[in-house]
C-alpha cells in the first residue's frame, strides 16, 4: 500500500515504524488499510484498537485479537416518525433563538437528534431537551461573565455537549467559533498550537472542550491574551439555572464565526449574520423541497459548514429527524453510513466526494449484503470537486441496493455564502459534460467533444432562489456562455467579510460581488467549476494551505530557502488530492537525503494535521517561480503530474524552457483575447451610433408607413456588419399564420435589433410604456410603428391586451416579450398573460420564438457587446381552441413550454 502511496518503491518498515509521522498513512489511508488487512485475513479487526494504533506492531495485536469475519447484520428499518403536529416552519423567524423556540413551544416531545454512539447505542435529544440544556448553559456562560458579541471558541467532538454549547453561546448574546478538536487527543498540544491564531484572531473570551483537554489548552492563555476560561460544557450546566432568558438579538447580529480549513497563517473567519444562515437554510430547503417528512442522516463533523448548517441547523429548521454518527465511526467502517441510511429510512444524507469513492471502490460486498437505499432521495456530494467517475461507480455499484442515480445531487457552495450557492434541479440526477481540455487550456472555452481523452465535467446546478451567481472573464465584464472565468456571487447569504481581516475581505468583496476563488463556466443556465483559483489542498474534505509549511521546510539546514512548494495532486485511486512537498536541495547522501525527508514529513504533519503524501527532493532550481520570486504552484504540479519533476538538472532546464515558451503563449493569448474583446467593443458601439444616427435621421424624413422596413434595414446592416453568426430556422411557418402574436422570450437589448433583422417586415414591436416618455425616443420608436403597453397598471394592461386583439382582428401582427424585462441571469421568467388574453379574444394565433445567445452578446448591467453566435427558432404556431381565461392560460403554457425547449436556459419562474 505504501507503494501505491508513494508512486514507487515502498520504504523499509519496521514494526515500530510510526504510522503517521514514519510512513505517511493518514486517516483516510487508515481506513484503506484496515479494509485491506480484514479482506486479506478474513477478519473483522477490534475497531477501538484498530483507530488507536499508532505502529504496525500495534496493528498486529489487534490482528491478533480480531474476530473472524461474519456477514454483518443490517438492523431492520425502524418505524416512521409521527409527522409533526403543526404543519410548516418557523417562516417568519428572523434569528436562531426565535427558529429554536418555534418548535420547542409547538413539539417539545418531538425527536431531533438520534447521536450514533456505537452500533448498539443511540442517544435521543428533542426540541425539548436542546432548548432548556442550551438556555442552562446560557445561563452559566452569564453567570462566568460573558458579555454580548464576544466569541466564544467550540473545541468539542460530534456529541450531545457541541449542540448544548453552539446554541447556549447564541442564546447568551455570544458568537460561536467552532474549531475541530484534534484526531486524538493525545495530540491536543500540538493542535492547540495550530489553531492558537484563530483564537486570538476572534478574541476568544472562553475555550469550550473536554474534561481531558482543559489542562493544555489553558496554556493558550498566555499567546491568546483576550482568553480568560477554558471550561467544559458539564461545567457550564451546573452553574446554570433553569428559565434564563438571554439579551436579545437581531437578523443583523453575528451568530457565527466560521473558520475557513487551514486558517493558520492569516486567520479568515467568515462572519455571518442570523439572516445570512436563515436565508441560506431556506433557499437550501426549497430546492430539495425539505419537510419534516424527512431523514437526514450524516456523519459529517459539526465544526465544518455542511456538518453544522446543512446537516444540523438545517434538520432544526425543517423539523427533519437527524440521525448523526462522529466522523470517526466512518472512517472506521465506511459502510456505516449506508447501514445508517437504510436503519432510519434516510431521505436526505451527504458526504464529499471521497466519501463515495471509498464506498464505491473500497468497502466489501458482504457489508453491502441486505442493504435498502430506496428510501435516499437527495444524495449532496459537495464540499471537494466531484468526479464524474466517482458518480458512476457509485451508482452503478448500489442500484442492486436500490439506490436511484437520479439521487445524486452535485452541489456547490462556500463558507463566504453560509454553505450552498448552487444546486441542481431535483431528481434529474447529474448532468456530466465532456469538453475539450486543450481548447480549454488554450482559449477558455468549453468546447463539447466525443473524444475518448475529453475532460469530464459535472455540472453543479443553478443559483439557490434570491442568488446570482456570474462568471467573470478576463475583460472584466460577464464572459459569455461556456466561456471560462472566475465565479463570483451575491445575494442574502453573502459574508459581509472575514472577521478582523479587512486585507482578505478587500481581496473578497468587488463593488458588490463576492469572488469565490473558483474557476468555471456556465452552459444552458448550470454551473461547471473547472478549478479552483487558490492553491487550497482538498484532502479527505480538509482544506489545507500550503504557505506554513513551505517557510518552515525552507529554514531547514539542507532545503533552499523559498524553493519549496505545497501543492495538491490529483489522486483517481481515492477521488481526493494527494499533498505533495516539493523541495530544492543540493544533498546527495542517501542518509542525509532520507534524513530531510523524515523531517520534513514530521513538519508535514505538524502544519497542516495530516502526513504528506509524497515529498520529492529535487535539484536546484527546479521549483517554478515568478519574475518576482512568488512560487509556481500550478507549474509544480504539471511538471509532478507529467512525472518531469525531480530528473537531472539538463532535462528539468529542458521542461523550464518548454513551461516558460508554454506559459508565455498562454499568457499572450490571452493578452490577444482581452485586446481583442475591448477593440470588438469599441468597434460595436462605433458601429452602433454610427448607424443609429444616421438611420434616425432618415426616418424623420421618410414617411410613417415605410418606418418598419427601413429599421429593418438599419438592423440588418448593424447584425452584418457587426460580424455576429445568425442563424434562423423554422421561418416558413409564417406563412398561413399571419396575421398572429409573436411572442419570444427577452434576455438581451440586443433581441430587438435580432428580430427586427430576421423577422417579416409586416411584423409590428411592442415596448414597454416607459420608452414612450424618453425624449426622442420615443418619438423615432413611434415612426417604426412601435406599439407601447403597460407593465404595472392592471387596468391598463387590461386595455391594452384589448387593443391589442382588435388591431390583430384587422390584420396587424404584433411581437411582444411576454416577460416584461430581462435580468443577467440566464433563465426564463414568468410569462405576463396580455398576448394570449389578445390571442384567444382575436382567434388569431401566437407564434412562439425562441432568442439563444443574445445575452452573451450584451448583457443586462453590461456595457461591453460581445461576438457571440445568435440562433432564432420560430416553433409551431399554436391556434386558439375556444376563448377565455382558461384558453389564455394553455395558450400562455404551450407558447412558453417550445420556448423553453428552444432558448437552452433554465426555467427561472420555478425553483432549482
Amino acid at each position: 500500500m505504501l507503494a501505491e502511496l508513494r508512486g514507487g518503491p515502498a520504504p523499509r518498515v519496521s514494526l515500530d515504524a510510526e504510522l503517521e509521522r514514519e510512513l505517511g498513512i493518514d486517516s483516510l489511508a487508515r481506513v484503506e488499510l484496515v479494509l485491506r488487512i480484514e479482506r486479506e485475513f478474513g477478519v473483522h479487526l477490534p475497531e477501538a484498537l484498530a483507530s488507536a494504533a499508532r505502529t504496525p506492531r500495534e496493528l498486529l495485536r489487534a490482528l491478533a485479537a480480531a474476530a473472524p469475519r461474519l456477514q454483518p447484520e443490517v438492523s431492520l428499518p425502524l418505524p416512521p416518525l409521527a409527522p409533526l403536529e403543526t404543519a410548516g416552519e418557523p417562516q417568519a423567524a428572523a434569528t436562531l433563538p426565535e427558529m429554536l423556540d418555534w418548535h420547542a413551544a409547538r413539539h417539545p416531545d418531538r425527536l431531533h437528534v438520534t447521536l450514533l454512539e456505537d452500533d448498539e447505542r443511540a442517544q435521543a435529544l428533542t426540541y425539548g431537551e436542546l432548548a432548556a440544556e442550551a438556555r442552562s448553559l446560557a445561563a452559566g456562560l452569564a453567570a462566568r461573565g460573558l458579555e454580548p458579541r464576544q466569541a466564544v471558541v467550540i473545541m468539542l467532538p460530534t456529541s450531545r455537549a457541541f449542540f448544548q454549547a453552539w446554541m447556549g453561546i447564541v442564546l447568551a448574546g455570544g458568537v460561536p467559533v467552532p474549531i475541530y478538536p484534534p484526531l486524538r487527543w493525545s495530540q491536543i498540544e500540538d493542535h492547540l498550537r495550530r489553531q492558537a491564531r484563530i483564537v486570538a484572531n476572534c478574541g476568544a473570551a472562553m475555550l469550550i472542550t473536554v474534561a481531558q483537554a482543559q489542562p493544555v489548552a489553558r496554556l493558550l492563555r498566555s499567546q491568546v491574551p483576550s482568553l480568560r476560561l477554558v471550561v467544559t460544557a458539564d461545567e457550564l450546566l451546573a452553574a446554570g439555572g433553569g428559565g434564563y432568558r438571554g439579551p436579545a438579538c437581531a437578523a443583523q447580529d453575528v451568530a457565527l464565526i466560521q473558520y475557513t480549513s487551514g486558517s493558520t497563517g492569516q486567520p479568515k473567519g467568515v462572519v455571518l449574520t442570523h439572516a445570512n444562515l436563515l436565508a441560506n437554510i431556506r433557499a437550501m430547503g426549497e430546492a430539495v423541497q425539505a419537510s419534516a417528512r424527512d431523514v437526514f442522516m450524516s456523519w459529517l463533523p459539526l465544526y465544518h459548514d455542511m456538518g453544522l448548517i446543512g446537516a444540523w441547523l438545517g434538520s432544526l429548521y425543517y423539523g427533519v429527524p437527524l440521525a448523526l454518527m462522529p466522523p470517526q465511526r466512518f472512517l472506521a467502517r465506511p459502510a456505516r453510513w449506508l447501514r445508517a441510511i437504510h436503519r432510519y429510512r434516510a431521505t436526505l444524507s451527504a458526504g464529499p466526494n471521497f466519501a463515495y469513492e471509498i464506498l464505491a471502490a473500497k468497502v466489501p460486498d458482504d457489508e453491502l449484503q441486505g442493504l435498502d437505499l430506496s428510501s435516499w432521495r437527495v444524495a449532496f456530494n459537495g464540499a471537494e470537486p466531484v468526479r464524474a467517475a466517482t458518480l458512476e461507480k457509485f451508482a452503478q455499484r448500489f442500484a442492486r441496493c436500490g439506490f436511484d442515480a437520479r439521487a445524486a445531487a452535485p452541489v456547490y457552495g462556500l463558507a463566504e455564502c453560509g454553505l450552498g450557492l448552487t444546486f441542481p434541479p431535483l431528481g434529474r440526477g447529474p448532468l456530466v459534460e465532456r469538453i475539450d481540455a486543450g481548447v480549454l487550456a488554450r482559449e477558455g472555452r468549453a468546447q463539447p467533444t466525443a473524444a475518448a481523452a475529453a475532460m469530464s465535467v459535472v455540472s453543479c446546478g443553478r443559483p439557490l432562489r434570491a442568488h446570482q451567481v456570474r462568471v467573470v472573464d478576463g475583460l472584466g465584464g460577464e464572459a459569455a456562455e461556456r466561456v471560462e472565468g472566475r465565479i463570483e456571487f451575491r445575494g442574502p447569504s453573502a459574508t459581509s467579510g472575514y472577521f478582523n481581516n479587512p486585507e482578505a475581505t478587500a481581496q473578497l468583496v468587488r463593488e458588490g460581488w463576492l469572488d469565490t476563488g473558483d474557476v468555471g463556466y456556465f452552459a444552458g443556465g448550470e454551473l461547471f467549476v473547472t478549478s479552483r483559483v487558490k492553491d487550497l489542498i482538498i484532502r479527505g474534505g480538509q482544506h489545507i494551505h500550503p504557505y506554513d509549511l513551505e517557510e518552515a521546510a525552507g529554514a531547514l539546514p539542507g532545503v533552499r530557502k523559498g524553493c519549496v512548494a505545497v501543492f495538491g495532486a490529483a489522486d483517481r485511486a481515492t477521488g481526493t488530492e494527494r499533498i505533495v512537498v516539493v523541495a530544492e536541495t543540493r544533498a546527495t547522501d542517501s542518509a542525509a537525503r532520507e534524513s530531510l525527508k523524515k523531517r520534513i514529513g514530521e513538519l508535514a504533519l505538524a502544519h497542516l494535521g495530516v502526513p504528506a503524501d509524497d515529498i520529492v527532493l529535487a535539484g536546484v532550481r527546479v521549483v517554478l517561480k515568478t519574475s518576482s520570486g512568488k512560487i509556481r504552484r500550478a507549474a509544480c504540479r504539471e511538471l509532478y503530474e507529467r512525472g518531469m519533476l525531480g530528473a537531472g538538472p539538463r532535462p528539468v532546464a529542458l521542461q523550464l524552457a518548454r513551461l516558460a515558451r508554454d506559459g508565455a503563449l498562454t499568457a499572450l493569448r490571452g493578452l490577444g483575447r482581452r485586446a481583442a474583446g475591448w477593440a470588438y467593443a469599441a468597434y460595436a458601439w462605433a458601429l452602433f451610433l454610427a448607424l443609429a444616427a444616421g438611420g434616425a435621421g432618415v426616418l424623420v424624413l421618410l414617411p410613417r408607413r415605410q418606418g418598419r422596413r427601413w429599421a429593418r434595414t438599419v438592423s440588418r446592416a448593424l447584425v452584418a456588419a457587426s460580424a455576429i453568426p445568425v442563424r434562423i430556422e423554422g421561418a416558413e411557418r409564417f406563412a398561413g399564420a399571419l396575421p398572429a402574436i409573436v411572442v419570444a422570450n427577452h434576455s438581451s437589448y440586443a433581441d430587438s435589433i435580432v428580430l427586427t433583422a430576421l423577422l417579416p417586415a409586416e411584423l409590428r414591436f411592442a415596448a414597454k410604456r416607459e420608452l414612450a416618455a424618453v425624449p426622442g425616443m420615443g418619438a423615432l420608436l413611434r415612426r417604426t410603428g412601435v406599439r407601447f403597453v403597460e407593465r404595472f397598471d392592471t387596468y391598463q394592461a387590461i386595455q391594452d391586451a384589448r387593443e391589442i386583439a382588435r388591431a390583430v382582428a384587422c390584420g396587424e401582427s404584433p411581437v411582444l416579450f411576454p416577460e416584461g424585462t430581462f435580468t443577467r441571469a440566464p433563465g426564463l421568467g414568468a410569462f405576463h398573460l396580455g398576448a394570449f388574453v389578445a390571442a384567444a379574444e382575436s382567434g388569431r394565433p401566437v407564434v412562439p420564438v425562441s432568442l439563444r445567445g443574445t445575452r452573451s452578446v450584451l448583457r443586462a448591467d453590461s456595457w461591453v457587446p460581445r461576438r457571440h453566435p445568435v440562433e432564432v427558432r420560430v416553433h409551431a404556431p399554436v391556434w386558439p381552441r375556444g376563448s377565455g381565461w382558461s384558453e389564455a392560460l394553455r395558450l400562455r403554457d404551450e407558447a412558453r413550454r417550445a420556448i423553453l425547449a428552444g432558448c437552452g436556459e433554465p426555467d427561472a419562474a420555478s425553483p432549482p
